[in-house]
């Protein structure tokens, strides 16, 4: 199964009089989901499931790459990194799954599947990790196949 994270892209800085949930992406931020995007669909298989957070700057962030995607209020900014994999079905999925989410749950999510334990890596605004389960010798292991980030494209 592969397991593509993807941080939603830069976003306005909150405080305490704005809904976390409605904050928008920067100027910055359209151009850098609109690059990821770009990449993300000339290399996804075309049967990859697509989730997101329910929040607007990961919607945004999803909407730039043009295909059918989910609100998933599990994934919502402060989720678990078991909740972000229940939604996923991994490591079960049939298909390829593409996770539009939020820091720290994505880094917390990498490692804990890199076998790092409980540290946060930290993921870029519209980066993404893509990840591979595979079974090599009768074990479970986990690959990282890429991680690209939207400044490098």
């Amino acid at each position: 199964m592969d397991l593509i994270l993807w941080r939603h892209a830069e976003a306005e800085e909150g405080d305490e009089t704005v809904d976390d949930m409605v904050r928008c992406l920067t100027p910055r931020g359209v151009k850098q989901a609109h690059r990821m995007a770009q990449w993300l669909d000339r290399n996804l298989p075309e049967s990859t499931r697509v989730l997101a957070s329910p929040a607007h700057r990961t919607e945004q962030t999803v909407r730039a790459m043009g295909r059918r995607y989910k609100l998933r209020p599990e994934l919502a900014p402060g989720c678990s990194p078991e909740q972000l994999l229940a939604a996923a079905q991994w490591p079960d999925s049939k298909a390829a799954v593409l996770v539009v989410g939020h820091q720290p749950t994505l880094g917390q999510t990498i490692a804990q599947l890199l076998g790092m334990g409980d540290v946060e890596l930290s993921v870029r605004k519209g980066a993404v990790w893509w990840l591979r389960r595979r079974d090599r010798d009768g074990l479970a292991q986990t690959v990282v196949v890429t991680v690209q980030a939207p400044e490098l494209l």
